[in-house]
């Protein structure tokens, strides 16, 4: 049974529909701990719940975020992983974490990258007037939301929205295409070779799969 890593720092929307879809065997593969540097994280109760290992980890513990990151390895690779998804991690990752798990660390923002990357998105859609925005799985390179685009999904933006108007109809689309990237990922089919996502022994575009294709 191939195994996954889940990190995460807020409410694990994300981490809950990776963990509803191992249960459903849409996944071949199962969460073997999930990892948090925030200790009132929602998502840690989900993993409890789940009956899945839950562990915390506060920058103030450490005294640099390398210090930081070379504890979060030791304690990730305890659980041999073999991938590990970012699902609402809010932390900048050092460069030797991401060389680390290079070619098996993914993560999903709320953005069509390269278009907004970092935080804000919502915000920056609504302030920008535009009519389409989407969510991103990509695969972790130490440019901060540039590594090789996956799959992405659009939604519309209407007349009238708000944030949370958006960030729902981002976050339905993301419970479905992230668990779907981790999916091809488990069954071979999905790797990184020349810093581009690969499927099925095809080179992805920069938009990554399209999938209506």
């Amino acid at each position: 049974m191939k195994r996954i890593v889940v990190l995460i720092s807020g409410n694990g929307s994300n981490l809950q529909a990776i963990i509803d879809a191992c249960k459903l065997k849409k996944i071949n593969g199962a969460i073997a701990a999930v990892f948090s540097n925030k200790p009132d994280a929602f998502g840690l109760e989900r993993a409890r719940e789940a009956e899945i290992p839950a562990h915390a980890l506060t920058a103030s513990q450490f005294a640099d975020r390398a210090a930081f990151d070379r504890e979060l390895m030791l304690e990730i690779d305890a659980y041999a992983p073999d991938l590990v998804v970012l699902a609402g991690y809010m932390r900048i990752l050092s460069p030797e974490f991401v060389g680390h798990y290079a070619g098996r660390l993914i993560n999903i923002h709320p953005s069509l990258l390269p278009k907004y990357p970092g935080l804000n998105t919502h915000r920056q859609v609504l302030e920008n007037g535009d009519e389409v925005h989407g969510t991103s799985v990509h695969f972790v390179t130490e440019e901060l939301d540039g590594g090789p685009v996956i799959l992405q999904a659009s939604v519309p933006v209407f007349e009238g929205d708000e944030e949370d108007d958006i960030t729902a109809r981002v976050q339905n689309q993301e419970h479905a295409i992230y668990p779907l990237v981790v999916s091809w990922f488990m069954d071979g089919r999905l790797e990184m070779r020349e810093n581009s996502a690969w499927l099925d022994g095809s080179k992805l575009p920069p938009q990554g799969h399209a999938a209506d294709e």
